[in-house]
């Protein structure tokens, strides 16, 4: 049977660094669960592994989607259980900070078929948020509860999913668990060591050459591309337009990569099914290795998603 280990945490906490020394020992392979880097062409603002890594280790779900395309949730889902129920390849690692890739896959979340409708939701979003949140209360009542008033994202796709279907989205989620076993390890640290690390990975990516790459891109896409307003790219972006200096574009990217990297805390620290380790435990490889052939050899309900 596929067991499967998944390898979480905030940002610049070396989870590619640890699933690529596991999975070498282990003769595995890793699936990666970033939202960005399934986008071709956006490498170094992603912190996607380079080629070097990839040929070490069979890395899967990079680079399959075009930069002018979407990748939705139910799209990333589809396409990583495919390749876990086809890969002869056991444990899996799957890897990133992305949480709702992660909890898509391990908890087996149902998630409604539906493609965004730019027209529907041009249309919705001249309401404004309060009279939307109004509206999924009078036709979602459920789905208006797990939803914050001040949510216009998750309210904004819960009308579009009504409106397109004709059923409340409360009605069409759910989930359902893998009978895979599943280990979850997640890697944190303190804030001050983390904002350290996110320092030094940003100072990197510029000397790897992150703006050549935004100037690429802005000029092969259009600066008004989606993804060129996310982090790293969005603050190089307002460098390369002569509003900031880059030594502001690098602050102003390290900043948000900690308000990121915040978030992603405090999403991963609400499931207590993850095992967390120090990434900056000098033994950090020693004891998750331990904690894998453990795994491997005793896998039991401990390690299932509930």
């Amino acid at each position: 049977m596929t067991q499967l280990i998944v390898i979480c945490g905030a940002t610049a906490t070396g989870k590619s660094g640890l699933a690529l020394n596991l999975a070498m020992g282990l003769g595995s392979a890793i699936l990666s669960a970033d939202s960005r880097q399934v986008y071709r062409e956006f490498n170094i603002g992603t912190a996607k592994p380079n080629w070097t890594e990839q040929k070490l280790v069979p890395h899967y779900l990079i680079d399959i989607c075009e930069p002018t395309e979407t990748m939705t949730v139910a799209d990333y889902q589809e396409q990583a259980q495919s390749l876990i129920n086809s890969l002869a390849v056991s444990p899996l690692f799957l890897v990133g900070g992305t949480g709702l890739y992660i909890r898509s896959i391990v908890q087996g979340m149902k998630i409604p078929r539906v493609a965004p409708d730019q027209e529907l939701r041009s249309q919705l979003e001249t309401f404004g948020q309060k009279t939307l949140y109004g509206m999924l209360q009078q036709v979602d009542p459920v789905a208006a509860q797990k939803i914050h008033p001040h949510d216009p994202v998750r309210t904004l796709r819960a009308l579009e999913v009504f409106y397109i279907t004709g059923n409340p989205i409360s009605e069409q989620q759910g989930e359902n668990p893998p009978d895979y076993p599943i280990l979850q390890i997640g890697l944190d640290c303190d804030m001050e060591k983390l904002a350290q690390r996110i320092g030094d990975r940003t100072q990197q990516m510029i000397q790897d050459g992150l703006v050549a790459e935004v100037e690429y891109l802005c000029q092969k896409y259009g600066d008004d591309l989606p993804l060129l307003n996310t982090l790293g790219y969005q603050e190089i972006k307002q460098y390369l337009a002569g509003d900031i200096s880059l030594a502001a574009a690098q602050e102003l990217t390290i900043l948000h990569t900690r308000q990121f990297a915040k978030r992603q805390r405090t999403w991963f620290r609400a499931y207590p099914q993850i095992e967390w380790f120090d990434a900056d435990d000098a033994n950090l490889s020693e004891k998750v290795e331990q904690r894998v052939q453990q795994f491997m050899k005793f896998g039991n309900a401990n390690n299932m998603t509930q």
